[in-house]
This record gives C-alpha cells, structure tokens and sequence, in this order.
C-alpha cells in the first residue's frame, strides 16, 4: 500500500523552505536532531524503556509501521490520535479516514462543529479509548518520554484514562539524557512546530505550554505503553 501523507508541506524537509523564518535563517536548527540513532543507541534506549516496564518495537522503514499498526489493533476498538507529523508521514493518518474495523473516535471529534460539544468530547472520549496513538518529541537512552504541546490536547491521553498509548517515533527522536530531551524541545522541536502553526493555524508561534513526561510504567498495568521506532528521520 503506497503511503499518502495528507500534510506534506508540514514535513520538516518542507518548512526547511517555505517558512519566512526557517527559509531565512532567522530561525537556525541544529541538525544534530534530525539523525537517524545509530544501531548501539537504538538498542539502548530499548533496553532502557522496557526496564521501565514498556514495550518496544523496532521497525526498518515507514511502510513497515503502517502495516504493524494495521495489525496491532484489535477489530472494534476505540481509537484516537492527537496531531503526528509523524503519524502523517507513514501514512496512518489517510489509512484511518477509511478504516472501518475501529471505532474512530477521532473523526466523531472532528464531525462535532459545535465548539463547547467538541471540547466535551475531546475530554471524555476522547482520552478514554482503547488505543491512543501519539508520538514523541524526545526519548532518552535510559527510557524517559516526552511531548510537549501548546494546546495539552497532545498530552492530556498520555497519563489520563487511555487503554493502551501507541508513541510511533523516528530513531531521530533519541537522546542521551533528560537535559538534551529538554534542550531537543525548545530548540529544535518547538522551531518548527512554531512554522508548522504559521503555516496551518496563522498564529505567529507555538509555545510550550504543557510538558508531559514518562520515567516509567504502572507495575500494576505493564505494557501499557507500546514504543514504535522506524529507523528514519520522521516529524520535528
């Protein structure tokens, strides 16, 4: 199935050029974020999230992910998603607007045009699925995750009511420590999230108004949080 990517000019290869200030270089990005993980770091940072009691996948290229996602999530479940530039460069984002064996909370969301209705529903459903499905702004080697967001609907399903949270991540999301995942947030993530805003949203700039992070699992729910690496560079 050939992988369709409803936002393409969101990529970070896009706002690289199209975006007044990336394009400019007022805004300067350290490349260093956007490397691939090399094979002894990627299997580090396994090692270190499943001591923290998650589950870890590690897959070769994005089509592979779509096809594991296809089939990791049980017919009939409830699921939802927040916004992925990575979950749109696999290809899950197109492949969920026609599935039909979840129950794709997601869409009822955004079908609901009355605003106080759609932040209900984005409260209560919308963090109580099955599967949530998310992605990650910084993992470090010894199993610490986190996501950062303007608006908290990014981070409101991570330590809330979801059955199971899916973080689908390039390699390019690995770290050593906490102290880089910070500086990886504001001065990589948070730039081109900010073009990514001007670009959809007309604001001038994101923020990081809510900052979500996970040391480690629930020893009474294991496994609760399923990491999926793809060995490319995808999203911020």
């Amino acid at each position: 199935m050939a992988i369709v990517n409803n936002h393409p000019e969101e990529t970070r290869e896009a706002l690289l050029k199209t975006d007044p200030k990336l394009s400019t270089k007022e805004v300067v990005l350290d490349d260093k974020y956007a490397a691939v993980a090399s094979e002894a770091s990627i299997q580090t940072t396994k090692s270190g999230l499943e001591a923290n009691q998650h589950e870890v996948t590690i897959l070769e290229t994005r089509e592979e992910a779509l096809e594991f996602l296809k089939n990791l999530i049980p017919k009939g479940s409830s699921v939802n998603n927040d916004h992925s530039t990575t979950l749109e460069e696999i290809g899950f984002i197109e492949y969920l607007k026609n599935a039909t064996e979840w129950d794709n909370i997601h869409a009822q969301i955004l079908a609901e045009k009355d605003s106080v209705k759609q932040i209900e529903l984005r409260r209560t459903k919308g963090v109580t699925v099955n599967y949530y499905l998310s992605s990650a702004d910084a993992i470090t080697e010894n199993g610490v995750i986190v996501r950062s967001d303007y608006t908290r609907t990014r981070v409101e399903a991570w330590n809330s009511g979801a059955g199971k949270l899916i973080i689908v991540a390039g390699t390019n999301k690995i770290v050593k420590n906490e102290q880089e995942a910070n500086d990886r947030v504001y001065n990589y993530v948070l730039k081109l999230e900010s073009a990514r805003v001007r670009l959809a949203y007309k604001i001038p700039t994101s923020n990081v108004a809510n900052y979500s992070i996970i040391k480690g699992g629930n020893p009474f729910n294991p496994k609760r949080v399923h990491v999926i690496f793809i060995k490319e560079s995808l999203g911020f």
